[in-house]
């Protein structure tokens, strides 16, 4: 099975001051095409630093990161950019949506922005899925939190992205709306066969991927693999 993203010998140091602190030690693993994949750790383990890394937000001060079989090191800040926006697909704990656009804009504008095809038609579509199908026209500040995520998960598939990375996507919700988005998440993603990496501190959460990766103070405890099919 091919690796869509490989991560080899990661370390990210930050300078506060006049001191050195290091956040990420000596990080190494990869993630299957194709698999759910999380990453869990308590805060401050280091967790959503990893991410920018995985994703090219940010670069490390040693290691390399390879993303759908191009090793960031080798890119430039326009062509990691290019790079995240035709493969990488993203949601997250705040769900930053435009609050000037509606549900159905917020799909659909950024696919017309890269020129797609039928953006407004497939954007609708997705967002029935999401069961969202009458409240599309209303605005982020008309939607519970929960219509909020859920309008973040269409966005997030609308582009059909190879690896999405979604960090503590139900940080914001309660219990059982949640359980709810967290169950649209894995059904969107098994039906369109997207490598969904998971950042969070939710163990419940991770033991529904196929594979746990465990930080604690930026070092790897543990990377397995679940009974999850």
């Amino acid at each position: 099975m091919s690796k869509i993203l490989k991560i080899t010998g990661l370390e990210k140091t930050y300078t506060s001051g006049n001191k050195q602190l290091t956040v990420l030690y000596n990080i190494s693993f990869d993630v299957d095409k194709g698999q759910t994949f999380s990453i869990v750790g308590p805060s401050g383990s280091g967790k959503t630093t990893l991410l920018g890394l995985c994703a090219g937000l940010d670069q490390p001060n040693t290691g390399s990161v390879e993303l759908c079989g191009q090793n960031l090191n080798d890119l430039n800040e326009d062509q990691r950019a290019q790079l995240r926006n035709k493969e990488v697909g993203f949601i997250f704990q705040n769900f930053q949506l435009l609050p000037t656009l509606t549900a159905l804009e917020n799909v659909s504008v950024p696919l017309e922005l890269q020129g797609a095809k039928n953006a407004v038609k497939d954007s609708m579509i997705l967002l029935e899925k999401v069961g969202l199908a009458n409240r599309m026209h209303h605005y982020p500040s008309q939607l519970s939190g929960g219509e909020q995520q859920r309008v973040a998960l269409a966005r997030a598939f609308a582009n059909k992205p190879s690896i999405l990375f979604a960090d503590e996507p139900t940080g914001n919700l309660d219990d059982e709306t949640g359980e709810k988005v967290i169950q649209l998440l894995l059904e969107l993603n098994q039906e369109a066969g997207t490598t969904l990496v998971i950042i969070s501190h939710d163990l419940e959460l991770a033991n529904r991927t196929q594979q746990i990766l465990r930080l604690k103070g930026g070092k790897i405890v543990t990377n397995q693999r679940t009974t999850t099919l």
